[in-house]
């Protein structure tokens, strides 16, 4: 690819989107596991969609096979690997997945995140997505 002289750059992610089975589970699961707020929306052709809310970001919904355009070019459930950072210790993550009958995949196991080290645990959402919720070391 040509270098360019362009001097912009990319400052933070707004959101996301996650292609998921059924709308309605997602949305219990990330709102009473992880503790997102989920929201409806209306976008500019005055449809309604379904988002999770955390901190200043969100994560779209869009169903299987009813996906909204543009997409990514194969959209499917289970196919995102997402890590969120907390500022909970991850005992009382631990605690509060046992409490909500959510598998622990693995850890706390040390991690590489994007500003250091991080200890992280994992799990799955009802789509298979894999989810990583980690601690600055």
């Amino acid at each position: 690819m040509p270098q360019s002289s362009f001097a912009g750059t990319l400052k933070q992610l707004d959101h996301l989107v996650l292609t998921v089975a059924d709308i309605e589970t997602t949305v219990a699961f990330y709102r009473d596991v992880l503790r997102m707020e989920p929201m409806q929306f209306q976008v500019a052709d005055g449809s309604q969609r379904w988002a999770l809310r955390f901190g200043d970001m969100k994560i779209n919904l869009h169903k299987a096979g009813r996906e909204f355009d543009p997409k990514a070019k194969r959209p499917l459930p289970g196919s995102a690997d997402l890590c969120f950072l907390t500022q909970a210790t991850l005992e009382a993550w631990l605690a509060h997945l046992d409490m909500c009958d959510v598998a622990v995949e693995e850890g706390p196991v040390p991690r590489s995140g994007a500003t250091g080290p991080i200890t992280s645990i994992y799990l799955r959402d009802p789509n298979g997505n894999l989810i990583e919720i980690a601690v600055s070391r």
